[in-house]
């Protein structure tokens, strides 16, 4: 049953991946006009990846060795609360109940409610076998993964509290250089802070640099992004939040599409990006087990101190690479 669910899902990546597909193309479209922060370029770039790292038969295959497939229960209802602040950042739980061919529920977002659910139903083509239905509210379920904001998240634990849950809120991402980085990773690093106009949970929002480096030399590798001083509404964020900055006299550096602001903090505001300096590596891995609960991903060069992704590779992430470090396999499957 297993190799028949990894070809429904590798047959899916073909139709994502072809060209010619003018059904998709037009959901596509349709999405950049329901949600105008998907645009084109950041779709495709989803797609590619979930196509080449979610969607590859090796891959998928490695992937379920990890666990005893023969215990899942499909009699049991699995609930899903997708967000939408990336185009189809909820599809991994979908992978996931499908290829566990669970019973799934799904609350869409209204951000991503089309990609989504053209995905589910191309699914549901290829295995009519598995039940997945797209409902308004949630309710009989035995279990449910939901994800939100910290605000929602709230909302999540009172409302769920009667049934096995898996509840997810805001994290952010961070980069640590050491001054060693090449030309290439440093130009890769614009991918990780810009993609999705840097609204997804693994984005870059601080960066940790060694003491005394010249912030501003950054600027140079973030060219590939400055047609964003095109796209009215992140500059809208970039021009309300330079404008309290300059109103305030904050202490920043800015181009014309980012700034960059010495600041703790883990999350920054849209169009701004944070960073603070280090004088040992001890210190970034304290700061990294103090914040643990709220970084999703680390970016630098490999470091025996912590678990790092290569520069480049925040919004590439393996099937294995489970959101808030939380096995969502490993919960579908316990009883």
């Amino acid at each position: 049953m297993q190799q028949n669910k990894i070809k429904s899902l590798v047959s899916l990546g073909k139709i994502l991946s072809d060209e010619n597909n003018e059904t998709w193309q037009a959901i596509k479209n349709r999405a950049e006009r329901n949600n105008r922060w998907f645009t084109q370029k950041f779709m495709n770039f989803a797609v590619e990846s979930i196509v080449e790292n979610y969607l590859n038969e090796e891959k998928l295959n490695n992937f379920l060795t990890n666990y005893n497939l023969s215990i899942v229960d499909t009699t049991k209802t699995v609930g899903l609360i997708l967000a939408g602040n990336i185009p189809l950042v909820g599809f991994h739980d979908v992978l996931c109940c499908f290829v566990l061919g669970l019973p799934t529920k799904i609350k869409l977002s209204s951000k991503d409610e089309f990609l989504i659910k053209y995905v589910i139903q191309e699914l549901q083509k290829l295995d009519k076998n598995w039940t997945c239905e797209i409902v308004e509210r949630l309710k009989n379920f035995d279990k449910v993964i939901a994800t939100g904001s910290n605000n929602t998240n709230r909302y999540f634990e009172y409302y769920f509290k009667d049934v096995p849950s898996l509840l997810r809120n805001n994290r952010n991402s961070i980069a640590i250089l050491n001054a060693k980085e090449s030309e290439a990773e440093l130009n890769a690093l614009a991918d990780d802070v810009f993609m999705f106009f840097g609204q997804g949970c693994r984005n870059i929002s601080h960066l940790f640099l060694p003491k005394g480096y010249d912030v501003t030399t950054l600027f140079k590798h973030f060219k590939d992004y400055e047609y964003l001083h095109h796209e009215k509404l992140y500059m809208d964020n970039y021009d309300y939040t330079r404008t309290l900055f300059l109103m305030n006299q904050t202490d920043h550096y800015a181009n014309e599409f980012i700034m960059l602001k010495e600041d703790d903090k883990l999350q920054a505001r849209l169009a701004t990006l944070h960073f603070s300096f280090y004088e040992n590596e001890e210190e970034i891995q304290n700061y990294i087990i103090d914040n643990h609960k709220d970084i999703q991903c680390v970016i630098s060069q490999q470091n025996k101190l912590w678990k790092a992704y290569n520069f480049g590779k925040a919004q590439k992430p393996e099937l294995w690479d489970y959101a808030d470090n939380v096995d969502t396999v490993a919960f579908l499957l316990k009883i």
